[in-house]
């Protein structure tokens, strides 16, 4: 084919509506060539519309394509960090729950003595495995802890109750309800149907527990050197 026919072609491709991507399937020159070819051919306002249509519809592709290998990516690592982990002990076990009750557990101050063992999350996998540490290394009777849930009162406080009864493995009613009436400011996505408020564990005649752990925060302290 002649460039003049492909250059003719080309023009009425445009004239149709097609973008340039479209028309280089059809005509294999150079798309400098191409732009040339087509810099005075105008579009209707129907035509411009499919075209920007068609590009942002390529772009989300792109996107999502793009996020798809993201998450590939992300559960890739996930699942080869997870293959590190071989088994835990009860040593293990003894002090990554100690660590966590250092991050997130109510500690006793020189101001504020007396103060017995209390850990409070959102997360329920966090809540899981305290209440296993709790068991198992601190030997804590189930009858010994109490539940207390901390939620907006304009969120679903009854559906958290049953939600959180299901985490725990407890009845409902053995749930302490309490409202937050402050408004909720928080860029967290876990509102709405996803918000379940906050679960506080207590534990009965348990400020001397709570000076032990104070000791093992210690001892990992001396032993890492960082006091």
């Amino acid at each position: 084919m002649s460039k003049l026919k492909e250059k003719e072609k080309a023009i009425k491709f445009r004239k149709k509506g097609l973008s340039y991507s479209e028309i280089l399937k059809e005509i294999p020159v150079a798309k400098s060539t191409l732009s040339l070819w087509l810099r005075s051919v105008g579009l209707s306002k129907r035509q411009k519309q499919r075209l920007t249509e068609k590009k942002l519809a390529s772009m989300k592709r792109g996107w999502e394509a793009c996020h798809q290998k993201r998450l590939n990516i992300t559960e890739l690592i996930k699942n080869n960090a997870k293959k590190e982990i071989k088994e835990i002990t009860k040593r293990d076990l003894w002090l990554i729950g100690t660590a966590l009750y250092w991050a997130e557990g109510a500690k006793e101050k020189k101001w504020n003595s007396g103060v017995g063992l209390k850990f409070s999350n959102s997360d329920p996998i966090m809540i899981s495995f305290f209440l296993k540490w709790l068991k198992k290394i601190c030997l804590i009777s189930p009858r010994d802890i109490i539940y207390e849930l901390y939620i907006h009162k304009t969120a679903n406080w009854k559906s958290a109750v049953k939600y959180w009864g299901k985490v725990i493995s407890i009845p409902s009613s053995k749930i302490r309800v309490y409202f937050k009436h402050n408004k909720i400011n928080t860029k967290r996505k876990n509102i709405g149907k996803d918000y379940y408020g906050l679960i506080m564990v207590r534990v009965r005649r348990s400020t001397n527990l709570n000076r032990k752990i104070t000791g093992w925060i210690k001892g990992i302290c001396q032993y890492c050197r960082v006091v």
